[in-house]
């Protein structure tokens, strides 16, 4: 049945055409192999987004020490904390304004707010000006990355959902990993400033370029899914207010309330491996291009097991994967922890990406399953503050503990935390996959 409340006056007869003359109307079809080409470039777009991050993953920690003189851990990590906690609240609101005006628009207004990130932490004179630089880049990618998501889920329709967020964030972590081992290897030969930078310059350039030439509007694809859905709770059927949508994600389903607590602690996870980490390494007398390297193996191998696991929880179910992506994570970054080696960092690394891969797009896709098609754009973009809230909240744990116990003490502590939310999916999700 079609929600009478969803549709705006005027375009309820789109969805029922009552002449034969309405039906020679281009129909939307739903499908990957049916939206092929849109959804490869949409691919190529988040490729270009997780870039954006990729730049400051291995060079932005190292510049605060040697560059900026910041000893503390705690205001080491603040530009995680103005990233993640920005990059949440913009989450949240471009999954509203893509539901009001449309997928696009809020793509294209990403990229342009990303233009002037690479230039703000070429010329920073100050670490003011990288935590600013870090603020903008929460808001790029909070409406970036959570618009590619939305116009993936809408062109494939339910089928391959899973493989449709694992293609997605395959790509924009596997830039990420691209990206950060290449700025690891510039500032190796050339410093940390400014030549790692000029990547992210063209990434956000050519973004911005597809985005306004190539890439088209997607929400018509919802609103077709829309008028032939079945709710995974028929009680979640009708038309819901943000609130209701909000209360709902956060904590009254079970499922997606799950979900939104281990999206919290998995990028809990990252905010650790992207500040402590470096220095981490660094401490223990590594070069910057074997950092780069240690940098770049736990998002490579996220970015590419994702195109494996999301098609696998399409087959097998979504809770298994995120029960034990969780629990590989934890153990993962517990032996980062009690070891010192290079080699035993990179096995480390390698298990972290894998437990992390079976966790990413399986968390969007359950999402997708239990969210009505009227309000999905809403509640992916709740999980997604929830997700990226946990940058914040695991730079100033992992920041604080570090200056006052140590490093190694931070590490085991984000370990133990991971592993009982874990625990709270295993008896708390139920199995969202419409098998």
């Amino acid at each position: 049945m079609v929600d009478s409340h969803w549709y705006p006056a005027g375009e309820r007869t789109m969805s029922a055409p009552t002449t034969p003359a309405a039906t020679t109307i281009s129909p939307l079809r739903l499908g990957l192999r049916e939206n092929l080409a849109q959804f490869s470039l949409l691919v190529g777009v988040n490729a270009l987004v997780g870039g954006m991050i990729g730049q400051e993953r291995t060079v932005l920690p190292l510049l605060a020490k040697q560059e900026f003189g910041l000893t503390a851990f705690t205001a080491t990590l603040t530009f995680i904390v103005a990233f993640g906690a920005v990059k949440a609240v913009t989450n949240f609101f471009a999954g509203t304004l893509s539901d009001r005006y449309g997928r696009k628009p809020v793509l294209v207004a990403g990229w342009i707010i990303a233009l002037p990130i690479p230039l703000l932490l070429i010329w920073a004179p100050n670490w003011g000006w990288v935590i600013f630089a870090n603020v903008m880049l929460g808001v790029n990618q909070g409406l970036t990355w959570s618009t590619t998501v939305i116009m993936k889920i809408d062109l494939v329709g339910p089928t391959k959902r899973g493989f449709a967020m694992g293609m997605n964030e395959a790509a924009g972590y596997g830039a990420v990993a691209i990206t950060a081992l290449a700025t690891g290897y510039i500032a190796q030969h050339a410093g940390l400033r400014p030549e790692p930078f000029f990547l992210g310059i063209a990434y956000a350039g050519l973004g911005l370029g597809l985005s306004v030439f190539f890439v088209h509007e997607t929400r018509g694809h919802a609103r077709h899914e829309a008028a032939n859905h079945v709710a995974t709770i028929e009680a979640h059927h009708d038309a819901l207010t943000t609130g209701e949508i909000f209360r709902l994600t956060s904590f009254s389903d079970k499922a997606l309330s799950s979900c939104s607590q281990a999206g919290l602690v998995n990028n809990l996870n990252d905010g650790l491996a992207w500040g402590l980490f470096p220095i981490f390494f660094a401490g223990a007398g590594l070069s910057i291009g074997r950092i780069g390297v240690l940098a770049a193996l736990y998002p490579a191998v996220w970015g590419l097991g994702q195109l494996y696991t999301g098609g696998l929880s399409d087959r097998i179910g979504r809770k298994p994967l995120i029960v034990g992506g969780m629990l590989t994570q934890a153990v993962a970054i517990a032996w980062i922890a009690a070891t010192g080696s290079f080699s035993a960092w990179a096995v480390g690394a390698m298990v972290l990406g894998a437990g992390t891969a079976m966790v990413y797009p399986t968390l969007l896709a359950a999402i997708g399953d239990v969210a009505h098609p009227t309000w999905r754009a809403r509640s992916v973009g709740v999980y997604r503050l929830w997700r990226d809230g946990g940058f914040a909240i695991g730079a100033l744990l992992a920041g604080i503990l570090a200056d006052l116990i140590s490093i190694p003490a931070a590490i085991y502590a984000v370990a133990a935390l991971t592993a009982v939310s874990g625990l709270v999916v295993a008896v708390r999700m139920y199995e969202t996959h419409p098998r």
